[in-house]
């Protein structure tokens, strides 16, 4: 495709210009139409040539010279901005499809977020049917009553056993049986030297190696 004006300065493209808006609005409703197009199928030497990138953007100034161009290299697209939902209505019509730069690109309008809430500009929170605490509330419910500790039980013959457990000597913890074996604890004597809190296990460190080979 050649390269084409800046403008549009001729009378026949204004003409063809009025056509199309009136083939436009009997398609259309413009006052939905966004303003901004989406092109694909954009051929890598738009992104890498200057020449073939201002080929690409020398046919959309033909409808508006003021359009401007957000490139997106990696996805071979581009955000065209126009001045009006009219004129990016008509670059779609005329282009999509059309063979640029050796590619057919396609056009897309961008699609409109529509709020929930006409009068704010802002997003609105979402309806809160399935919204559920993680954490637990904040205060008791209705009628709960502390629970008073327990008092701590205390096994007095395990206390009096554990008490005659006397270092070397042997202590049957329970009785033999028909069907069980006896259960008999044999204390260790305390080394010579000990005390208690002081003695330590020494790590032995490991010994370097030679270093001859």
């Amino acid at each position: 495709m050649s390269d084409h004006n800046d403008s549009v300065e001729s009378m026949d493209d204004v003409d063809l210009l009025c056509d199309e808006m009136e083939n436009l609005t009997e398609m259309l409703d413009i006052e939905d139409v966004p303003s901004a197009l989406i092109i694909a199928n954009i051929d890598n030497s738009v992104f890498e040539d200057p020449a073939a990138q201002t080929t690409f953007e020398n046919i959309f100034k033909e409808i508006d010279k003021g359009v401007t161009f957000i490139y997106l290299k990696n996805f071979r697209r581009a955000r065209l901005q126009f001045i009006s939902s009219e004129l990016a209505s008509i670059a779609r019509l005329r282009y999509d499809g059309v063979s640029v730069c050796g590619q057919s690109i396609r056009c897309y309008f961008i699609q409109h977020v529509r709020l929930q809430n006409s009068d704010s500009n802002h997003l609105q929170p979402p309806a809160p049917q399935r919204m559920f605490l993680i954490s637990p509330p904040a205060s008791p419910p209705v009628g709960w009553e502390p629970v008073p500790e327990a008092e701590p039980i205390i096994n007095y013959d395990l206390l009096h056993a554990i008490a005659r457990l006397n270092p070397g000597d042997v202590h049957e913890v329970h009785a033999s049986t028909v069907e069980a074996p006896a259960i008999v604890v044999h204390l260790c004597e305390d080394p010579e030297g000990y005390e208690p809190g002081k003695m330590r296990q020494k790590i032995t460190q490991t010994k370097r190696p030679d270093g001859t080979s």
